[in-house]
């Protein structure tokens, strides 16, 4: 498998994930907002949405969103307890979390990332994501994840996207308990490799 990656971007959680399983894969850095790899291939004949991530398969096919690579990789091994098992509620609860992650909360920072963005615009989107804060500490509340089984690719997908809120100016000591969460997955061996990995962290 190759994953194609941007360094710090959502496909970190991707990178994670792979590293929990002890699967073998490659790592592909893209450069140049989404237009060439480290080695000169052009992105765009990977993935025609020119973004991260993108999970080239052993038999050739390519998967993209993050929210479909994730559980894909979690069930490359089942024992990784990276995913509950299909057909039971928690699996259900595990693909709500992704689904929350990714369009109220990952969604909430696009605003910082375009040029064109006005300081207005940028305080509302802050505002906005206090909110998303706000209900994310209150749900992790008495849990180290945020579903009852351990760690799993909603808690990568959600480490991942907190690490955006020092980017933009939001300090996570006003959530301590969100602080102590990403502190938390921050020391663990497949988050401390895969950041390694991608220049992140020494």
């Amino acid at each position: 498998m190759k994953l194609y990656y941007s360094p710090g971007a959502c496909s970190l959680a991707s990178h994670i994930a792979l590293y929990e399983t002890g699967l073998p894969f490659e790592a592909v850095k893209v450069e140049g907002r989404g237009q060439k790899t480290a080695g000169g291939e052009d992105y765009s004949k990977v993935t025609a949405k020119n973004y991260v991530p993108a999970l080239r398969l052993d038999g050739g096919e390519v998967l993209t969103e993050g929210t479909a690579i994730l559980p894909y990789i979690a069930d490359l091994k089942p024992a990784s307890g990276l995913a509950p098992a299909a057909g039971t509620l928690d699996r259900y609860r595990l693909h709500e979390w992704l689904g929350y992650i990714n369009s109220e909360f990952h969604k909430g920072f696009s605003p910082f990332f375009s040029p064109a963005t006005t300081d207005e615009q940028k305080a509302a989107a802050r505002a906005n994501l206090g909110k998303r804060l706000d209900f994310l500490q209150q749900s992790l509340e008495g849990r180290e994840h945020l579903l009852g089984g351990g760690f799993t690719v909603a808690d990568a997908y959600l480490f991942t996207v907190l690490g955006w809120c020092r980017l933009v100016g939001i300090d996570l000591a006003q959530w301590p308990g969100l602080q102590a969460y990403h502190q938390r997955i921050a020391q663990r061996p497949s988050a401390q490799s895969a950041m390694r990995a991608e220049g992140l962290i020494k």
